[in-house]
């Protein structure tokens, strides 16, 4: 029997690394596309130095992974974040974000649904943010994961007769580099972040 193969990108550390680990535990073979390689490879992980922020990188490695052989799970978990008030916000900014947070999974999408469909079946897994539903400083993030949502469910609707299902998962804050870069410790706004949880913690990338 053959090993299933996921994709999953931004996989080098916090959420990513821990969707890595569970899809290996799960028996998965797991091609990890991210900038940076993580700390040490788990077996059965292939890491591969992916600049999501290039479209024409990010096409030509699905694209070369898809012809290898199908791949009929996707991850798409990287993201890019830069907090800035709407006074704030630049175009070079803005034009990395869109980069990385949407048109990155289109064409990630794009790449693999040749495979998917000729399966009859397709997982593909996006992840959002509750910055969709609006917070402060978040103007260009918040509106990449708003976005994302809408793909998502665009995709669901086009793809669900075909056997591939289409999901958004949004956590709430959960500890990882990316949300301490964004929620600096000590910082006013992260104390009453984290005093508004109800479990009062944040959560776990695992």
């Amino acid at each position: 029997m053959t090993t299933p193969l996921a994709l999953v990108t931004g996989g080098s550390r916090g959420i990513g690394r821990a969707i890595v680990a569970r899809l290996l535990q799960d028996g998965f073979e797991v091609v990890n596309f991210s900038r940076r390689p993580p700390e040490s490879a788990l077996p059965g992980e292939r890491f591969q130095s992916v600049d999501l922020g290039d479209a024409a990188a990010a096409a030509a490695a699905a694209t070369a992974l898809a012809a290898a052989r199908p791949v009929l799970h996707l991850v798409n978990n990287a993201g890019v974040i830069q907090v800035a008030d709407i006074e704030a916000v630049t175009q070079d900014e803005l034009a990395r974000m869109v980069a990385v947070n949407l048109t990155a999974p289109l064409l990630l999408m794009q790449a693999l649904l040749p495979g998917m469909r000729q399966a009859g079946y397709g997982r593909v897994v996006n992840s959002g943010s509750r910055a969709g539903l609006g917070k402060p400083g978040r103007t260009v993030y918040g509106a990449t994961k708003s976005g994302l949502v809408g793909m998502t469910r665009t995709w669901a609707l086009e793809l669900g007769k075909a056997g591939i299902t289409v999901n958004t998962v949004a956590p709430g804050p959960i500890a990882t580099e990316l949300f301490d870069q964004s929620n600096p410790p000590g910082d006013p706004r992260t104390v009453a972040l984290e005093a508004a949880i109800p479990v009062g913690r944040i959560g776990r990338p695992e």
